[in-house]
């Protein structure tokens, strides 16, 4: 009988993935290899270099096995730049399919015509291990319809080594039940903002606007959202929260009852994804995450009650911080919820921060004197100041005091940074804590990048925001218009009433900048870096290189800002 190809394994470095897929190839343009191939090496075996010269052997001496048989030579690197027709991939059914649903049995997917072995891929997915796995041995293509940050070219680009045949029985996407689409009923927003992901809704600020004034419009405050926003309670003042936990007694507190027995306390605070700027760790190697520049950061004046006094008032000892036994973390979870998995957003941070009278954790209800929108939290959100807003968990229904960290997958497997040097095949995510306070950072928003000024323009007014977490307060921002050789301090813009320790919210900042002379004998327009640095009042100050921060989930990105602009045209 004619001899079949069943399998074959893609695993390990992407030059890995291309000897695989060159032998693949080439096997099913030979059908006198009657034998299965399967080949496995984890990534990190790659990383010596004993590792690589066992690694090329053995695959020099399965291409000597292979000419053998068929006369066909695999070199290193061999992997066919032309797309393959489809009658020379192996061919599957669902049921084939089906069948590999466990990391023993190997595990596939198929996306659209395509059939994948992702085996190697799943405990390197962004989203955990368990999302992932809920495809296993069938389609990931209701799972992108369902959070479409999956559909743009690099997720597609970061599928396609893993392909190993294509579906025999495909017959284009199924048609989805609209009652079942739970992004049906999202809020509207405002066309201003600038869309990072559909679904789940992630937009920033307009990094033209984002600095304007020291207090941000609540309809162009940027929106970032993990899942589908939670429907609009029918009657918002009967809002349930739960309080409970250890040395903590259970307590139910409705809106109304937040608003009528605590004191009321505004603060103004600045929020701002951990992913602000990522896309400045982009241009310097490939990170995962939405695409964010500037805008993913606001400053509100936010209305509510302070954690602690509910904390007090469900029994939580005041000095619990001092006790070596007691609870340790306050856990938040969101009505938020995966429309698959039916798991909450939730995140949490030390007890220290939440019980602290001078920390002014809020579970707030206003913004800007008005009632939470939807997209920020609508009716009740926390709002952890000085710290990354992944902390600050929105729509807010149960707080749980715990000797234990949240176990939720963005508190364990995301919101966190690695040395450069750290990448998706060698990451530990319980070797970094989570992140809580942000670094100090600032921006240029004005002039934008690619601005041209006039021929003869010696000077240009530079503006921007900067800001540091923990409430310290940034005393000085630098501009530089000449790669950093010189710098001129700025004038700063403040938030009144800001106190020592408490400096929560961002300071906006203006300079007139002197341009560097143009070189001698230029004729056309010249290119010209504006940058920007800030110093806290703990003297923390930004370090000068992107590469030098860089981490695989290009979170808290806290470089120098740089924007080019060309002078004379």
């Amino acid at each position: 009988a004619e001899p079949r190809l069943n399998y074959f394994s893609s695993t390990g470095s992407s030059m890995m993935r291309q000897h695989s897929i060159a032998l693949l190839r080439a096997a099913l343009q030979h059908p006198c290899i009657s034998h299965t191939c399967s080949v496995s090496v984890p990534g990190r075996f790659l990383s010596t270099q004993a590792g690589r010269e066992e690694y090329h052997a053995k695959w020099q001496r399965i291409a000597w096995s292979l000419a053998a048989v068929t006369g066909v030579s695999l070199g290193a690197g061999c992997l066919s730049a032309g797309a393959e027709s489809s009658n020379r991939e192996a061919v599957f059914t669902k049921g084939d399919v089906s069948k590999h649903q466990t990391p023993e049995q190997r595990v596939w997917v198929t996306y659209k015509d395509g059939v994948y072995d992702i085996t190697d891929f799943v405990e390197m997915h962004p989203g955990g291990s368990s999302f992932i796995m809920m495809a296993a041995g069938g389609a990931v293509d209701p799972f992108w319809q369902m959070y479409q940050q999956h559909l743009k070219d690099e997720v597609r680009t970061l599928l396609q080594p893993y392909r190993i045949g294509r579906l025999a029985d495909y017959k284009g996407p199924e048609k989805k039940d609209p009652a079942e689409d739970p992004w049906k009923d999202e809020p509207s927003r405002h066309p201003a903002l600038m869309p990072r992901s559909n679904n789940p809704c992630n937009a920033e600020t307009p990094g033209s606007i984002v600095a304007a004034n020291l207090i941000t419009s609540n309809d162009i405050f940027y929106v970032r959202n993990h899942l589908p926003v939670p429907p609009e309670p029918e009657d918002p003042a009967k809002w349930q929260l739960s309080i409970g936990g250890e040395e903590a007694r259970s307590v139910s507190l409705t809106l109304e009852d937040l608003k009528t027995k605590f004191k009321k306390t505004t603060i103004s605070a600045t929020v701002e994804c951990a992913g602000n700027r990522r896309n400045e760790m982009k241009a310097v190697k490939p990170v995962r995450g939405l695409d964010w520049d500037t805008g993913a950061i606001g400053n509100a004046n936010w209305g509510g009650v302070k954690l602690r006094d509910v904390l007090l008032h469900a029994g939580v000892d005041p000095d619990v911080c001092d006790s070596m036994d007691g609870p340790k973390h306050v856990h938040f979870l969101g009505a938020d919820s995966d429309p698959l998995t039916g798991d909450v957003y939730a995140a949490s941070i030390p007890i220290e921060l939440a019980m602290a009278s001078n920390k002014d954790v809020l579970l707030a209800y206003e913004m800007n004197g008005e009632p939470l929108s939807r997209d920020h939290g609508a009716p009740l959100r926390v709002v952890v100041p000085g710290v990354v807003g992944a902390r600050s968990v929105k729509w807010v229904t149960q707080i749980i005091t715990s000797r234990e960290e949240s176990d939720s997958h963005w508190q364990q497997h995301d919101y966190k940074s690695f040395s450069p040097s750290v990448d998706w095949d060698t990451v530990d995510w319980s070797s970094a804590p989570a992140i809580q306070e942000a670094p100090v950072t600032s921006a240029i928003t004005e002039p934008s990048a690619n601005t041209q000024v006039e021929q003869g323009t010696t000077t240009i007014p530079v503006r921007g925001y900067a800001w540091s977490g923990g409430g310290r307060d940034v005393v000085r921002v630098d501009v530089s218009a000449d790669g950093g050789a010189t710098w001129q301090e700025t004038q700063l813009h403040k938030v009144p009433g800001q106190k020592p320790g408490r400096a929560w919210a961002w300071t906006l900042w203006e300079a007139e900048v002197t341009l560097p002379t143009p070189p001698a004998n230029s004729k056309g327009p010249h290119q010209v870096c504006l940058i920007c640095k800030a110093t806290d009042a703990s003297y923390n100050t930004q370090p000068d290189s992107v590469a030098g921060v860089w981490n695989l989930r290009g979170v808290v990105n806290n470089a120098w800002h740089r924007v080019g602009i060309s002078v004379g045209h």
